[in-house]
């Protein structure tokens, strides 16, 4: 009697359909890499925008936009900067790292102590009644330039001191240890809850004026899914053969983010021209004209460079080390789910242990130069990036490193970035909508390799994805209700139980190796059969390190240090042994 063979189901090798136009290792045209590292700059600047204007105050900057402004370049700088270093030494994954909001919550903290509250401030220009009693301090004055760095100085020594933690875990391998036990069921919810938790910034935005952001929507959608496939004639003179020849150009499929921004914001510029938007700021179209934040423009310096110690020397206390180590914690889990998403949207396959390790490793290096530099706050991966990968279709290393030194150099041009300050709010509101949504649903798509008709892993998705939007939703109306008794504890718990992700996270990877189940039930299986995919050699050139490689795996010890391309685990095994396995037993099948 015949048997017939079992047949495992093979996965795709593009498992979420993308039909990129670059994978991770492509290298697009250098005039492609411009013009599509530009747009990643177009759609970070947005929330980067967001976070001097959310910090200024808190370090009592005032009306004192220059300070705001130079606040920005040095966070742009410092992104770019560590965005090359992560993309080609780090994880070597597509993303751009940015400032984090993750950091805002506990620098709150600290600056509410009673020794960093805000002086009477007044603007130099403006004539108001004060008290006599209290002496002003004028915006522009040496006294009032004292002020704003003072705060600042201790912020960045707090998130020096506490990255620090984040670079020895990296530099340790805990996170790749801990990957050992995190499946499908922790995943999807972690990264479906990092676009999740953004719907608030992002309805925020568009909210200002819905028909803006409706049709930067429309337009979004257009040139991304209907017009994809749709090609641009151009036209080339053949010199040799004296011919002109014609071919299609993807330019929909490439650019549909900033054709979408270019087309909305030359709109709201006629509007504005025309007065078709009223300009009284109490009308709801109002926050649609383009120049309503003009004033920027005339007092941005044209070109500054950004360097370590700008604001003074760094300060550090016990206090503010601890508390700031909450926003590590939460930016360091986050940043493990956009591993795998950029991973997914790239083309690449799952990061191995020791790209997580370089990754984390690398991200907290770039925190420590973020307080350097001074910047108010850490870096982390940008999600909203991640999601523009998979809309324009290009997961090319090469134009995530092109966009890091376009985000350097803008970052020291004063001018050119005081002009996309202009970008009306709701045209930003709906490009977020957009990519929100995409990386949401990258994060669903883990389920794939879980069995959804049990209802052991209905019931753990679903109540970690609902748990993980319900509780920091209930902690943003409670701000005061965890009292452990410490305050850096209070702190902790408090930025920690305030991410969606994390909280989601942590319950879907607590119950997934805690409720009974089967390896082939849970998605172990299929997860690590993902894992080992195609030809190992694929993965050692996607997340190896360039150029030293080929020399490390000389090195026999090398297999034993987390962050080294040939590291396996704890065992010390190295990475390309069971390439090496193969072949000796292929060797010996021929003889």
């Amino acid at each position: 009697m015949e048997v017939e063979a079992e047949v495992k189901p093979t996965l795709p090798k593009d498992p979420v359909g993308l039909d990129l136009q670059y994978k991770i290792d492509d290298v697009p045209p250098w005039y492609l890499c411009i013009m599509l590292g530009f747009q990643h700059y177009l759609t970070m600047f947005g929330a980067t925008l967001s976070i001097p204007l959310i910090v200024a105050p808190m370090l009592c900057v005032g009306n004192d936009t220059i300070a705001t402004a130079e606040i920005l370049g040095t966070i742009l700088f410092v992104s770019g900067l560590v965005t090359c270093l992560q993309s080609t030494i780090g994880c070597r994954l597509p993303i751009i790292q940015g400032g984090t909001f993750a950091f805002l919550v506990p620098a709150t903290a600290i600056l509410r102590l009673e020794q960093f509250q805000c002086p009477l401030i007044v603007d130099n220009v403006t004539n108001i009644t004060f008290d006599n009693s209290t002496p002003p301090i004028y915006t522009g004055s040496p006294e009032h330039t004292e002020v704003w760095q003072i705060r600042m100085r201790e912020i960045q020594g707090a998130i020096i001191a506490s990255s620090l933690f984040q670079v020895a875990i990296g530099f340790s391998g805990v996170i790749g240890i801990l990957l050992k036990y995190i499946g499908p069921l922790a995943i999807a919810p972690t990264i479906s809850l990092i676009g999740l938790s953004l719907f608030q910034e992002a309805a925020a935005s568009a909210s200002q004026n819905w028909w803006i952001a409706l049709m930067t929507i429309v337009l979004i959608t257009l040139f991304s899914q209907y017009l994809r496939d749709v090609d641009i004639p151009c036209f080339s003179f053949d010199r040799k053969n004296k011919k002109c020849s014609k071919s299609g150009y993807p330019v929909f499929k490439l650019f549909p983010v900033i054709l979408a921004i270019i087309a909305s914001w030359s709109l709201c510029g006629i509007l504005t021209a025309t007065n078709a938007i009223p300009d009284d700021p109490n009308h709801w179209a109002y926050p649609a004209r383009t120049d309503n934040k003009t004033a920027v423009l005339s007092q941005a310096k044209w070109f500054r460079f950004p360097y370590p110690g700008q604001w003074g020397t760094p300060t550090f206390s016990t206090a503010s080390v601890f508390g700031m180590l909450a926003g590590v914690l939460a930016g360091m889990i986050e940043s493990v789910g956009d591993y795998y998403a950029a991973a997914r949207l790239s083309g690449a396959p799952p990061p191995p242990v020791h790209a997580i390790n370089r990754g984390v490793f690398t991200e907290g290096f770039g925190c420590v130069l973020s307080g350097c530099w001074g910047t108010g706050t850490g870096t982390t991966s940008y999600s909203e990036n991640i999601g523009a990968i998979g809309i324009t279709k290009v997961g090319s290393r090469r134009v995530i490193q092109v966009a890091g030194v376009i985000i350097m150099i803008l970052g020291m041009i004063g001018k050119f970035g005081a002009l996309f300050v202009t970008i009306p709010d709701p045209i930003v509101g709906g490009v977020f909508l957009v990519m929100f949504g995409m990386i949401t649903a990258v994060g669903i798509s883990n389920l794939q390799f879980v069995d959804l008709n049990s209802s052991r892993n209905l019931f753990i998705f679903g109540f970690s994805m609902f748990f993980g939007l319900s509780l920091p939703q209930w902690l943003a109306s409670n701000t005061e209700a965890i009292h452990t008794g410490s305050d850096i504890a209070d702190q902790i718990f408090t930025v920690l139980l305030s991410s969606s992700m994390f909280v989601g996270g942590v319950i879907g990877f607590f119950l997934d190796n805690t409720v009974p189940g089967t390896a082939k039930e849970r998605g172990i299986v299929a997860w690590n059969e993902q894992l080992e995919t195609g030809d190992s050699s694929d993965i050692s050139e996607c997340y190896d390190l360039p150029y030293v490689t080929k020399y490390i795996r000389r090195w026999n010890w090398a297999s034993y240090i987390p962050l080294s391309p040939t590291f396996a685990g704890c065992c010390g095994r190295r990475a390309d042994s069971s390439k090496q396995n193969s072949n000796n037993s292929n060797e010996n099948t021929a003889l």
